[in-house]
């Protein structure tokens, strides 16, 4: 059932509703505004859940189900859908045949047993998932638990996976894509995708992170949401990945159990680089608002940065193209901000985020130690390490030597810091780095120090 030509597509989840807000049909459409379609729903299943698990379950009427995916489908239409919780052989059988009816494009997502709590599957519905469902739908995403009920097949390594999806397939789905959540990779997250029985994978680092609630939802619906804008499946998958990666790094520290996911945190970031990028642009106005800013020159030059939340890369820190110089008039730059061109202040605010995530941005400034004497007077935490100790291991490798100091500084008083400086080596400049949550903040730091020195 499509659209006009030209209008929005339109993607349709057909599953439970997550009372928390983190799984379900709510993951369903925010992942569907996030990747640029228009969302509907059929609710099967009302749960009382939270973080911590699945409470109780309340079935919705099958009759009031099929009305629902009618509504939808003689109205609005369905470009691609996905099924979620699917709690009875009845609501799989009535789910089947509007399926059958409409003819949309269908990814399954096998919810069979929650992180906690109570099944989303009764014992006897299995056997009609697997015989009358699963050959209706395009894809079917079941993560390592799901792949060995409906395969039979003991999944630990991918290798065990790929046996898996090729037993799945041979129920009738079109591709089936084994999620790598659960299988050992310890460095990695590697989902498998099986398509005309030839196989891709797709990997991303392995996040240690408790943020995870709705991301197998997210997962399926990313994929549904991407075929109704018409990408294929490979490059659904793909992307899909990406987004539910970047939707567990930036996800919602809620309740007391397993945090959510936030499908719509590539949206975020990208509101996040415009005001990080205008922070910068600003601090620099500033820095030009006062004469003895341009004393703090080091001779190689400043940069200053600022991160996006929970960076974990110099990519996702901004700085100025060729650092920050003194022109004889003014401090400025050969352009813009932008990301992943500071190299050694970005490593420093990288190192201290691991310890600190909301300490966001440093500038890097001359070494004199009336600076240093003056922010000890006012308070701040002023951390130091010595270059000259620098393991040669270190000293060999390119891009080590910023995070060892870093690493060295935050052990050594373990106090949240303020300031971090060195007195250099041999051919390398002493240098201070004053740190905050924001640009302005370290200006205001930068400012104080001046006053008292």
């Amino acid at each position: 059932m499509k659209l006009c030509k030209g209008e929005i597509p339109a993607a349709l989840t057909i599953g439970g509703s997550d009372s928390g807000g983190g799984a379900g049909i709510q993951s369903d459409l925010k992942t569907f505004a996030a990747v640029g379609v228009y969302g509907t729903s059929a609710i099967t299943s009302v749960t009382v859940q939270n973080t911590l698990g699945v409470m109780d379950i309340w079935d919705v009427d099958v009759s009031i189900i099929r009305r629902q995916i009618k509504a939808v489908a003689e109205d609005i239409g369905v470009d691609a859908a996905k099924t979620g919780m699917l709690h009875t052989t009845e609501i799989i059988e009535a789910v089947v045949e509007e399926i059958s009816l409409w003819g949309f494009p269908t990814v399954v997502d096998p919810l069979m047993k929650p992180k906690g709590g109570a099944s989303l599957m009764t014992p006897g519905a299995l056997v009609t998932f697997k015989e009358k469902l699963i050959p209706l739908a395009k894809v079917v995403t079941p993560n390592r638990q799901e792949a060995e009920r409906l395969s039979g097949v003991k999944v630990r390594t991918l290798k065990d996976a790929e046996e898996a999806a090729e037993e799945i397939s041979r129920l009738g789905v079109e591709a089936v894509v084994i999620k790598g959540g659960h299988i050992d990779t310890p460095e990695e997250s590697v989902d498998l995708l099986y398509e005309d029985s030839q196989v891709k994978t797709y990997r991303l680092p392995r996040l240690d992170s408790k943020l995870t609630h709705g991301a197998g939802c997210s997962f399926s619906a990313a994929i549904t949401g991407l075929l109704a804008k018409g990408f294929d499946i490979k490059e659904a998958v793909e992307r899909a990945k990406r987004i539910v990666f970047d939707a567990i790094r930036h996800g919602f520290d809620v309740g007391k159990g397993y945090g959510s996911v936030n499908p719509l945190a590539e949206l975020h970031l990208k509101s996040e680089k415009y005001a990080v990028i205008m922070a910068l642009e600003e601090a620099l106005e500033k820095l030009n608002t006062r004469d003895e800013f341009f004393e703090l020159m080091p001779e190689v030059r400043m940069n200053f940065v600022y991160a996006l939340p929970r960076a974990i890369d110099i990519k996702e820190v901004a700085g100025f193209p060729g650092r920050i110089t003194f022109d004889g008039k003014q401090l400025a730059s050969v352009s813009r901000p932008r990301f992943g061109v500071s190299t050694h202040v970005a490593k420093t605010i990288i190192t201290v985020m691991k310890s600190f995530p909301d300490i966001r941005s440093a500038l890097n400034i001359k070494y004199e130690r009336d600076l240093v004497d003056a922010s000890v007077k006012l308070g701040l935490n002023v951390l130091n390490y010595d270059r000259r100790l620098e393991p040669e291991k270190i000293r060999r490798t390119e891009g080590a030597s910023i995070p060892w100091g870093v690493e060295q500084a935050l052990k050594e008083l373990d106090l949240r810091p303020d300031i971090i400086f060195h007195l250099g080596d041999i051919g390398k400049e002493p240098m201070i780095t004053v740190l905050a949550e924001t640009p302005r903040e370290v200006l205001k730091k930068v400012v104080k120090v001046l006053k008292n020195r």
